[in-house]
C-alpha cells in the first residue's frame, strides 16, 4: 500500500506547515499571542508538536516565546519591512536580468499569475479576496525567481513568503484600489520584460516594491 505524503508528515512538520502558511500570513496576529491549545485542536494534533513549531518559527525570527506568556508574533517593523523590500529587490532583479540573458522569462506563468488578480478585482469585494489576491502576487514574483535556476536563490526567496504574504495583504487596505494598483504595477514588470528591456524590468521591480514601502513608512 503506498503512503501518501501528507499521511508520513509529521504533526511538527503539520503544525509548522499551518502555522507559516495559515496563521502568521495574518496582519491581525501581530501583536498578539498565540494560544497553543487553539492551535492544536485546529491542526489536529497535540500541543507537543505545536510547541515544537513553535520553536522553529522562534529561529525563523516570526514569533518570540515570552516567560509565562507564550509565543508571541512580534508587528514587523518599519526596519524589517524596508529590509524585507531590499532583498526582494535584489532577488528579483538578479532574476530578471539572469532569465532576460537566458531567454527564460517565465513569461506564461506570469501571465497567468497576473490573469487571475485582474479577476480577482473584477470580482469584487477586496476584503474577501485580499489572501487569494497576495498569494497569486507572490507566485507572479516567485516563478520569475525559480526560473532563473538557482535552487538557493529560491529557496531563499520562498522562505520570505510569510512576511511577503502577511506585508502583501495588510498593504492592501493601507490605499484605495490597490489591488488595481498593483496589478498594473505588475503589468510594467511584465511589458518590460517582454521586451528584452533589462533596465526598464529593473526600475518596474524597484517601483513596485517602493511603492509597498511607502504605503507603510507614511501609514
Amino acid at each position: 500500500m503506498q503512503v501518501s505524503p501528507a499521511s508520513r508528515e509529521s504533526g511538527r512538520d503539520r503544525a509548522y506547515r499551518h502555522l507559516r502558511e495559515t496563521v502568521l500570513v495574518d496582519p491581525a496576529v501581530q501583536g498578539t499571542f498565540l494560544n497553543e491549545i487553539e492551535l492544536a485542536q485546529d491542526i489536529g494534533v497535540s500541543r507537543t508538536p505545536v510547541r515544537e513549531a513553535l520553536l522553529l518559527l522562534v529561529a525563523d525570527g516570526l514569533v518570540e516565546m515570552v516567560p509565562k506568556r507564550g509565543a508571541y508574533v512580534p508587528p514587523l517593523s518599519g526596519r524589517q519591512i524596508k529590509e524585507l523590500m531590499e532583498l526582494r529587490g535584489l532577488l528579483e532583479r538578479h532574476a530578471a536580468s539572469v532569465t532576460l540573458a537566458a531567454g527564460t522569462v517565465p513569461l506564461a506563468l506570469m501571465r497567468e499569475a497576473l490573469a487571475e488578480q485582474e479577476r480577482l478585482v473584477d470580482a469584487g469585494s477586496e476584503a474577501d479576496t485580499a489572501n487569494v489576491f497576495i498569494e497569486w502576487d507572490r507566485r507572479f514574483h516567485q516563478c520569475l525567481v525559480d526560473a532563473a535556476r538557482n535552487e538557493l536563490i529560491a529557496r531563499t526567496y520562498a522562505g520570505l513568503r510569510t512576511r511577503q504574504v502577511r506585508v502583501g495583504v495588510a498593504a492592501l487596505f493601507r490605499a484605495t484600489d490597490r489591488q488595481h494598483a498593483v496589478c498594473l504595477e505588475h503589468r510594467c514588470i511584465l511589458e518590460a520584460l517582454e521586451s528584452g528591456d533589462e533596465a526598464a524590468a529593473h526600475a518596474a521591480i524597484e517601483d513596485h516594491l517602493r511603492i509597498t514601502l511607502q504605503l507603510f513608512l507614511e501609514a
